[in-house]
């Protein structure tokens, strides 16, 4: 149950690595086959506050067939997010893995993205929610705002800020493997 853990320039630290941890302990410690792959536009991709991370492989090297689901941290757009986020080879990979109905987990504004390439239109989810710019946009994509901290509609995973993030890792661990697994790797973490 393989995922592809995109990377756009921008994108929040602490939002890539809650996916590597929770599903490295369920892999690691639990022997879950939930391996992680990270990808993006460079080999190198440069987060919000220029930590530099090397990814696995580039986004015209994916295959989308060879992952079960699509997870996307969110990022800041002063640091370049959209940039990459909006990018038309991003949101063909996005409407890829919906059409063959794989699971997609995004953090805050990655649900922007999402809103583009328009696999949410007329379906429910959230995105960040102070201020309410972000969830304007979203709305414009002809998406059903929910203002809650997680929203599911069928196979994708929205959610509204930083704090929501271990929530969506397990939820996506738990559509990955099971409630008892996903529990199991929880308990463990200490959540």
């Amino acid at each position: 149950m393989k995922t592809l853990l995109f990377l756009a320039k921008g994108f929040e630290t602490m939002e890539f690595s809650v996916f590597i941890d929770v599903l490295g302990w369920a892999r690691d410690d639990y022997g879950y086959d939930v391996p992680v792959e990270t990808c993006g536009f460079q080999k190198e991709v440069m987060s919000t506050f220029n930590i530099p991370i090397l990814v696995d492989k580039i986004i015209d090297d994916i295959n989308v067939d060879d992952y079960d689901a699509l997870a996307i941290p969110g990022g800041f757009e002063e640091y370049g997010f959209y940039d990459e986020a909006y990018d038309e080879k991003f949101l063909n990979l996005i409407r890829e893995f919906d059409i063959k109905g794989k699971i997609i987990a995004s953090i805050c504004v990655a649900a922007l993205p999402l809103g583009k390439s328009g696999v949410l239109k007329n379906r429910k989810a959230t995105t960040y929610h102070l201020g309410g710019k972000r969830q304007k946009e979203l709305a414009d994509f002809s998406v059903e705002v929910v203002n809650e901290p997680i929203v599911i509609d069928k196979n994708i995973i929205t959610s509204y800020c930083p704090a929501t993030a271990a929530g969506v890792a397990f939820k996506l661990l738990e559509l990955l493997t099971s409630k008892e697994k996903m529990e199991a790797v929880k308990q463990a973490m200490g959540f």
